[in-house]
């Protein structure tokens, strides 16, 4: 078997301040994100932050686009808004890239796929909020660039239950590994 360290990177998806407060009242939600952030720097595993920000006056946002439309009407979510920095439970080292993307996928008016293919590596491990979100469209871009994945089940959380258990039993493991990060740590020793 092939040392996937070195072709892996964990992708941190939306684990910012104004996403991370919908899930507050819980403070263990962010415990298997935590760990596996860990586990990824101590096996040389690449962190790759991932947030949604916008410039100021929203130039990105589409009178179309529904979901970020209401953004740019209300304020806030700007690329320099406390809403879109990583949230304090998971800084980044300072050699992680928080990268800033426009629409659900990761990809998505990022330089993501840049990093990615310049340090070579072809698998990633998903883990974000949400799952019907970021996760989802991420994994069917990277999915179609030709990426192999792993997704976090329990590294993945989502306003909706019934969304989220449906796409982690029955929609991801069409692409991805779907495992918990307990299961994905013991794969790396």
């Amino acid at each position: 078997m092939q040392n996937q360290n070195k072709k892996s990177a964990l992708l941190v998806m939306d684990l910012q301040n104004g996403i991370v407060s919908r899930f507050a009242e819980n403070a263990d939600v962010l415990h298997p994100f935590q760990k596996a952030i860990e586990a990824a720097r101590q096996n040389h595993i690449p962190v790759i932050f991932i947030r949604v920000g916008f410039s100021e006056g929203y130039p990105e946002v589409s009178p179309q686009n529904k979901a970020f439309l209401a953004i740019s009407k209300n304020g806030g979510m700007t690329i320099s808004d406390s809403a879109t920095q990583i949230h304090e439970s998971i800084q980044p080292k300072p050699n992680e890239p928080v990268i800033t993307k426009y629409r659900f996928s990761a990809f998505a008016g990022s330089n993501l796929e840049v990093i990615l293919r310049s340090q070579q590596i072809n698998t990633l491990v998903l883990c974000g909020i949400s799952t019907s979100g970021v996760v989802l469209s991420t994994l069917r871009e990277a999915g179609d660039k030709d990426f192999a994945m792993t997704v976090l089940s329990d590294a993945c959380l989502d306003t909706d239950t019934e969304v989220h258990r449906v796409l982690i039993e029955k929609v991801f493991p069409r692409q991805a590994d779907v495992q918990t990060v307990d299961t994905w740590i013991s794969t790396l020793n």
